[in-house]
């Protein structure tokens, strides 16, 4: 087989890039994805990530290494493997980050990156149930919607976030970030709009588009520099080999990017020869500075009913899926999260650095069920960690993880981050009109003093997990540690891109599929500019 573009990864930006590249018929794109097509029903309703993740049949079920900075506990890290990559198990939720963060980017000398770069981006792919403005825009593929649920519960969190200062705000990927109120999502009448069903569905019938599931990626075929093609391993385990004309695009995030360029002799080469890889390119950064979202959750037990209460009887399970069925609406079109905010815990910051997630449930992972008590959850996570990462190569066989060392809570500023973001979600639980309806903070206790910075700490230490927004591991930048330039070309080699978080040289202060979605767009404009 040969091929113009050969895409590696059908996930959020993979999807983009695949459809982008083939609207030229003259162009033969190959989309090769190591998981299976996306035809488990619960992939398309929208609650269904608490029957996706942690299932081996979508998910990669990755672990960490055991981290100091969470008490040398080992968390889980849920990654989409199947089409739309974690765009299709992921909590649905559309949020862009700051304008701040691409500045930031672009101050870093990645050119081309800015605020006014990549929101014209953001705009083109998004197909907005509010209508266009300014910041966002219709007709594109992707569709962003408001709530079709709302609980009692979320609403008095929001009006007790107001009253203890912080302003309402309707849309954070507006002008402003700072605030309070209601996540948008990528749903579309009722149902998720993964990458997969707003950029492949429209394009998988064009016969210059090829796409390859249980396809799990060797390596990159390289010629002295220049690659020329990828060796994968099919549904049966045989290897074969595409021959790729123009480029290939890594788009297999921000675990397996790195993983897949150091198979291919790309990354330390110190590292590659301690797993049994020749080192064919000595890039040092491959796989170095993983930042991720780390969130303490707490949970309040409530004087009233609340989702737990519905979700608990067979009668009540029932009246939700008709509900769902005949109306598209209910409990099943929720999200990860109803409310949110984003919010400074210092008054001298020129930003928000803490974001909340509040749920009108409680449970203590997706996929194990809700509490046996009426409760909900304020999940809160610091926005620009400090602490750094990395991702290590674990032998020469592609189906063998990676070592993901997260390193959590590894800096003075993350840690007393994370311990004010702690105590503002206390703070607010004790103003009207939330505070009347608390029976018992829960977790943590109220035996816990908001004084006590320590016990506060080691308490985030063995609570924290992730809210799943790995990043940075093939960075964008011109130094050493950078993976990748400005154009995403891998440094040294012709005829390669990498095209997904991985390249965040910092992480977006928000949750990661909508950025990842623009990169995918950004992606697609420079090599159709560079194929011309």
């Amino acid at each position: 087989m040969e091929a113009d573009f050969i895409v590696v990864g059908a996930g959020s930006a993979g999807c983009v890039i695949a459809n982008r590249l083939s609207e030229n018929p003259k162009n033969k794109v190959v989309l090769l994805e190591a998981g299976g097509k996306d035809t488990n029903p619960w992939i398309h309703v929208p609650v269904g990530y608490f029957k996706t993740m942690h299932n081996p049949s979508v998910d990669w079920c990755y672990k960490t290494e055991p981290d100091p900075g969470l008490n040398g506990r080992s968390i889980d890290w849920p990654r989409g493997k199947v089409l739309g990559g974690s765009s299709s198990l992921n909590g649905l939720l559309y949020v862009r980050g700051q304008k701040e963060d691409y500045d930031r980017w672009r101050q870093m000398g990645n050119s081309g990156w800015g605020w006014d770069d990549v929101l014209p981006l953001f705009k083109r792919s998004e197909d907005q149930e509010r209508g266009e403005d300014a910041f966002h825009g219709v007709g594109g593929p992707l569709s962003v919607s408001n709530m079709r649920i709302q609980r009692p519960i979320c609403d008095a969190w929001v009006a007790a976030a107001v009253e203890a200062g912080y302003p309402f705000n309707p849309d954070y990927n507006g002008a402003e970030q700072e605030g309070v109120g209601y996540f948008q999502l990528t749903t579309r009448n009722g149902r998720r709009c993964s990458a997969a069903v707003a950029f492949l569905k429209p394009a998988k019938t064009r016969p210059n588009l090829e796409i390859v599931t249980r396809a799990l990626v060797q390596r990159i075929d390289l010629e002295g520099r220049r690659v020329t093609g990828v060796t994968y391993l099919d549904a049966s385990g045989t290897p074969r080999s595409i021959i790729v004309r123009k480029e290939v695009i890594l788009s297999a995030g921000a675990i397996n990017s790195p993983q897949t360029l150091m198979l291919s002799g790309i990354g330390p080469a110190e590292q590659l020869r301690e797993n049994g890889v020749t080192p064919l390119v000595d890039l040092a950064g491959v796989g170095q500075a993983l930042q991720d979202h780390l969130q303490a959750r707490l949970v309040f037990k409530c004087k009233e009913p609340t989702l737990n209460d519905e979700v608990r009887s067979l009668f009540n399970q029932a009246r939700i899926a008709l509900k769902y069925a005949l109306f598209r609406s209910g409990p099943m079109t929720m999200a990860a999260s109803l409310a949110t905010g984003f919010m400074k815990t210092r008054p001298d910051l020129a930003t928000p650095d803490i974001q909340f997630h509040v749920q009108p449930w409680s449970a203590d992972s997706p996929g194990e069920g809700v509490h046996p008590f009426s409760a909900f959850t304020m999940s809160v996570c610091q926005l620009r960690p400090e602490s750094r990462g990395e991702i290590r190569l674990n032998g020469p066989d592609p189906k063998t993880y990676p070592k993901i060392i997260p390193n959590y809570l590894s800096t003075e500023a993350d840690c007393r981050t994370i311990v004010d973001g702690v105590n503002i979600a206390r703070k607010i639980a004790r103003h009207a009109p939330l505070a009347s309806k608390i029976a018992e903070e829960f977790r943590p206790s109220s035996d816990l003093a908001m004084e006590d910075y320590e016990a506060t700490l080691d308490w985030a230490r063995s609570n924290s997990t992730s809210i799943y927004h790995p990043t940075g591991t093939c960075k964008m930048g011109q130094g050493p540690d950078a993976v990748v330039g400005a154009d995403l070309r891998v440094h040294g080699i012709e005829g390669l891109r990498v095209a997904d978080c991985s390249i965040m040289p910092e992480i977006v202060s928000g949750n990661t599929n909508a950025p990842a979605i623009m990169i995918g767009e950004k992606a697609s404009d420079l090599i159709l500019e560079a194929s011309v």
